[in-house]
């Protein structure tokens, strides 16, 4: 059991482990904030531009709703209950497709950047490398031309 606690711990220990946690909790953080502006900020204009459609309540109705009775078998009182239509909420959709386009992108400019900064640099006091033999000896006889 010792062993086993000692795994945990050196597991949970483990950058990895930890690197993940927090890459979760800033991803759900960072998905919330794209959904608001998805939701609040872009897609209010859009509709307003394509003649005031509020994209999170475009629907593709199925059915209609419609009320459903049923008679209570003690107190013979019919209960009525709503039932609401069944729709395909295409504008949700939209939105969450919006919202893909930019986390992807958001993802992809970051990756970039961790890249970018990870590719080393070359030194100036490093010198290129030698050429090979065979480049050596025909440069030498391109000079030699050259000089004659």
């Amino acid at each position: 059991m010792a062993k086993l606690i000692s795994e945990f711990k050196e597991f949970i220990v483990k950058g990895n482990a930890i690197d993940l946690a927090v890459g979760i909790i800033i991803g759900g953080a960072f998905g919330a904030v794209v959904q608001s502006l998805v939701k609040d900020v872009i897609m209010p204009p859009i509709g307003l531009v394509m003649g005031g459609v509020d994209f999170s309540s475009l629907k593709i109705p199925l059915s209609k709703g419609h009320e459903v009775g049923e008679v209570n078998p003690i107190t013979h009182l019919t209960l009525t209950q709503k039932m609401e239509p069944v729709t395909i909420n295409i504008g949700l959709f939209i939105n969450t497709l919006i919202a893909l386009v930019i986390i992807g992108f958001a993802v992809f400019m970051v990756v970039k950047l961790v890249n970018m900064l990870r590719r080393e640099k070359p030194k100036p006091d490093d010198a290129p490398p030698a050429p090979p033999e065979d480049i050596k000896l025909l440069t030498e006889i391109r000079d030699a031309l050259r000089a004659r």
